[in-house]
């Protein structure tokens, strides 16, 4: 384990890495230089950065253009205006013309804590699964984060990345290799699975942790890659298991919570599911973080506390 890291800052040294390496990679800010943390790279590489200024759509449409010219265009601002000011240049743009433009969502579910609902970011994996075309990934630690991250540098075709904007601790050792698709399990239990994509992965970590002093076993199950997903692993490791419960910083409906439901129901599965995350038709209070999951019930706490009334409910 290593000590904590801003996922901005991961996302930045891949950049370097990238163009040391002879990527012809070009960041696209929209006066989004401090959320991006990307000085390094500016002082670096100071003719490779193109800023339009606070203009979402712009953003994402010189980032298409400079794709079709045959650079690898990565996008690097706010989540919650990246996809609900964009949106359109997203699906055009992006998705429908299958141009090789990374997204990158930084701040991404309510790391903006007090600013409340018009910067957080609970609906961007819902509106970008209804979007063909465009893989989705969402990592939970630094290692994981650089790995997706150097995929997708190399990858042809549009990604959208969902960053954290809090500093998160490692998770994974050194030999962790990332696999589009691929389902992370992070510890094993036979008696509840717990399912969780991005930061509120350590939340389901430290609830199995507490499970397990009170004798409860879960199983730990990261979901880094949505798009494309291996659901027929997933499904096999659910199926595994009495009950599941999904955890996420997101609106319960379309995000990870979604594809869990999706996948047990599409297999006929009767397996009970509870699905936590920010209520249907709800926004996340106007907090840090610490009382906004614990208000949701998508910090440790609130899982054990889920988890052990679903799991009793089924003896």
């Amino acid at each position: 384990m290593s000590n904590s890291e801003h996922l901005a800052t991961v996302m930045v040294n891949a950049f370097i890495d990238a163009v040391d390496r002879g990527v012809d990679l070009v960041p696209v800010v929209a006066d989004s230089t401090s959320t991006a943390k990307i000085s390094p790279f500016i002082k670096k590489f100071p003719d490779r950065l193109v800023n339009v200024g606070i203009a979402e759509q712009t953003l994402v449409g010189a980032a298409a253009g400079l794709a079709i010219g045959g650079k690898v265009a990565v996008t690097c601002n706010a989540a919650p205006f990246l996809i609900s000011r964009a949106n359109e240049q997203i699906k055009v743009d992006i998705c429908y013309n299958n141009t090789n433009v990374k997204l990158f969502g930084l701040n991404a579910g309510a790391s903006y804590g007090p600013l409340a609902s018009t910067h957080h970011s609970i609906d961007d994996i819902a509106v970008l699964r209804g979007f063909g075309n465009i893989e989705i990934y969402a990592p939970s630690s630094p290692l994981e984060c650089r790995q997706i991250i150097d995929y997708a540098l190399e990858h042809i075709g549009p990604v959208y990345i969902r960053l954290d904007g809090k500093a998160l601790p490692e998770l994974h050792d050194d030999d962790y290799r990332f696999a589009p698709g691929a389902i992370d399990v992070l510890r094993k239990g036979t008696d509840i699975a717990l399912v969780a994509m991005g930061s509120t992965v350590h939340e389901i970590v430290e609830a199995a942790t507490q499970l397990a002093q009170a004798g409860i076993e879960a199983s730990v199950i990261s979901v880094p890659s949505i798009r494309p997903c291996d659901t027929s692993r997933l499904l096999e490791l659910l199926k595994a298991h009495n009950a599941v419960v999904s955890v996420e910083e997101h609106n319960v409906n379309g995000g990870v919570g979604s594809l869990v439901a999706e996948v047990l129901a599409e297999a006929g599965c009767g397996i009970p599911l509870r699905r936590l995350g920010i209520p249907d038709g709800q926004y996340a209070i106007a907090a840090d973080r610490a009382a906004t999951r614990a208000r949701h019930e998508i910090d440790a706490a609130g899982v054990v506390k889920n988890a052990t009334a679903l799991y009793q409910a089924q003896r």
